[in-house]
């Protein structure tokens, strides 16, 4: 990533930093200087839409688009199909291999990974599905902030979508660098957690070995699933749907990460969360279970799995994950949901109310007896 600012200027790696270019009195106040004034005209853009993406380009891409396809495997000595299966990992568009449409920058980045490859024998696989990794979770993430920075020029100035956006992009330049610091910043601190957490729970080689038809990690998996989504959202308005979806996947959020557990993903109106250790499972999903109570506006069904899983692409895969989303779907609201087998550790570890259900005919898995689960005092106290 370029460390470059806002200045309008091309820059080349081992080119000295440029200056950051003051803001313009006369444009309308960026994000950090808040304002209650209406911008003098709504719907004009300063420096033009086109205007804006070049100096952003300049900005960010390195410098001019100097390079094709071809440029740049041969600078690389490697095959054409392998750049161009780069490009397409990173999930952004391609052009005719002879076209000039890269620039050092970026045949930088693809030497980079080639002289990676060669030296700690990376398969080609592999390299792909780092790239990958990184183009699909950066794609989200700028269309999560850009939409986020539209919402917020929206209801600040009362601008229509379409100005609130054209805004977003006079302001790109400015904000750009603080996002890229933000993203720096936040990538290293998960890096450090997921090495932390690989020392604690292989460091020590605690446990038998797993064994060729196992999957390889033990987590608890689960969902919670908010009831009713349709009907309750069906009359909201964009912005009303987007303050009653924020509002819940940020309860989510800090209830998961609070009690110990990690978000996945949100899939539409449900979460799913993994977990370390099986009493972590369990006060994440009772946490969630309370946050979201039957007396609030969007209760929630809960249910959750101990069990192997393969961890790939940023998601959990398994056996487990299908019965929880199977188990969540039989839940009642406000309730939480296990398996027998779950409940049986569960059992083991103590502290909480295990109540069998009778047998259900859950699709995709067959008959079960689920188990709804609350804590010991809980219901102890209830039943005063």
């Amino acid at each position: 990533m370029s460390d470059a600012e806002g200045t309008g200027q091309d820059v080349r790696p081992g080119d000295p930093r440029p200056e950051v270019r003051p803001p313009d009195a006369t444009e309308q106040p960026t994000i950090e200087q808040p304002t209650t004034e209406q911008p003098a005209d709504q719907h004009a853009e300063p420096h033009g839409p086109e205007s804006t993406v070049a100096r952003l380009e300049a900005q960010l891409l390195g410098g001019p688009r100097t390079l094709s396809l071809e440029d740049i495997a041969e600078r690389v000595d490697g095959d054409l199909d392998e750049v161009r299966l780069f490009w397409h990992a990173l999930g952004l568009p391609t052009v005719e291999s002879a076209a000039v449409a890269y620039t050092e920058a970026d045949a930088e980045v693809v030497e980079t990974l080639h002289r990676a490859a060669q030296t700690y024998g990376v398969s080609q696989r592999t390299a792909v599905s780092l790239v990958r990794s990184i183009g699909h979770t950066t794609d989200r993430l700028v269309l999560w902030q850009v939409e986020a920075l539209a919402e917020h020029m929206a209801e600040r100035y009362h601008l229509d979508d379409t100005s609130a956006r054209l805004m977003v992009l006079s302001r790109l330049p400015d904000i750009a660098p603080m996002l890229e610091r933000q993203l720096v910043h936040a990538w290293r601190r998960q890096l450090a957690s997921i090495a932390a957490r690989i020392a604690s729970e292989f460091g020590g080689a605690r446990g038998a070995p797993v064994r060729d038809d196992e999957l390889p990690l033990a987590r608890a998996v689960g969902f919670a699933d908010m009831v009713a989504f349709t009907r309750r959202t069906a009359q909201l308005k964009a912005h009303e749907l987007s303050d009653f979806v924020q509002h819940f996947e940020t309860r989510v959020r800090d209830v998961v990460t609070s009690t110990g557990g990690r978000v996945v993903k949100t899939i539409g109106d449900a979460v799913l969360f993994v977990a370390d250790d099986v009493r972590t499972g369990a006060e994440v999903a009772l946490g969630l279970a309370e946050a979201f109570d039957l007396q609030g506006p969007s209760p929630v069904r809960v249910a959750w799995t101990w069990g192997r899983v393969l961890s790939r692409f940023g998601d959990v895969f398994g056996p487990s994950v299908n019965v929880a989303a199977r188990l969540t779907d039989a839940a009642e609201p406000g309730t939480v949901l296990v398996d027998p087998g779950t409940a049986d550790v569960l059992r083991r570890i103590g502290g909480y109310l295990l109540d069998e259900l009778p047998e259900q005919d859950l699709p995709g898995v067959g008959p079960m007896r689920p188990v709804r689960l609350a804590h010991l005092a809980a219901s102890t106290a209830d039943g005063d």
